[in-house]
């Protein structure tokens, strides 16, 4: 099979999920850089590959998909390497739980109201990150509450759970906010801490 394709940009959370799937599995792959905040807008070309001008886009063999959920269930399914999902049907369920509650209610709390309003709005809306850090509380209250024991969320086994969670709270501790509300939640944080140390998790950084 021939190495697939990662459009989009080494800024973006679900881009790098992507990434980081590819790196747990072994994967190597080509990222083809797309800016959705181009002064100049998107790419004309890109809308063959995402009608809506999201990102990230995947192509392998000539197989193209969008959504970060289904390129990564893709990439565990159709490439060798360490599964990256859970046999059991509840245990596959909370996986799903723990993405959806993640790009439902974590995501945009954490980077865009509190992480981007902090740290690139001039001046930041207090109200935006306050309301933002409220939600991201009960984010990280959830997470800790369906944790299983175990190094990782699903307990033994890493999972596309671990890789979906970790960009957003890379990028919500870049805040100082951020940082201090991770820390009450001892679990979540020493998770993060495991996860971080991981070389995919060091090659997907972008350089700053």
């Amino acid at each position: 099979m021939g190495k697939p394709v990662v459009y989009g940009a080494d800024y973006s959370v679900y881009v790098r999920i992507v990434r980081l799937v590819l790196e747990e599995k072994g994967v190597g792959y080509e990222l083809v850089p797309v800016d959705v905040f181009a002064a100049d807008g998107i790419p004309g070309w890109y809308f063959e590959h995402q009608p809506f001008g999201r990102i990230p886009a995947f192509e392998h063999d000539g197989f193209r998909l969008y959504e970060t959920g289904a390129i990564a269930r893709y990439v565990d399914e159709a490439f060798d390497g360490p599964v990256l999902q859970p046999v059991g049907a509840r245990p596959r369920a909370r996986m799903n739980q723990i993405t959806g509650l993640l790009d439902a209610y974590a995501y945009r709390a954490m980077v865009w109201d509190v992480a981007v309003e902090r740290l690139e709005k001039t001046p930041p809306d207090e109200a935006v990150i306050a309301n933002g850090l409220r939600q991201a509380r009960t984010a990280l209250q959830e997470l800790s509450s369906l944790k299983a024991e175990g190094p990782w969320l699903l307990g033994t086994d890493l999972t596309l759970a671990d890789l979906h969670a970790a960009p957003i709270i890379r990028y919500f501790v870049k805040a100082a906010e951020g940082q201090a509300l991770l820390a009450e939640f001892a679990e979540i944080r020493d998770w993060y801490a495991r996860i971080a140390a991981r070389a995919g998790f060091a090659k997907t950084e972008k350089a700053e």
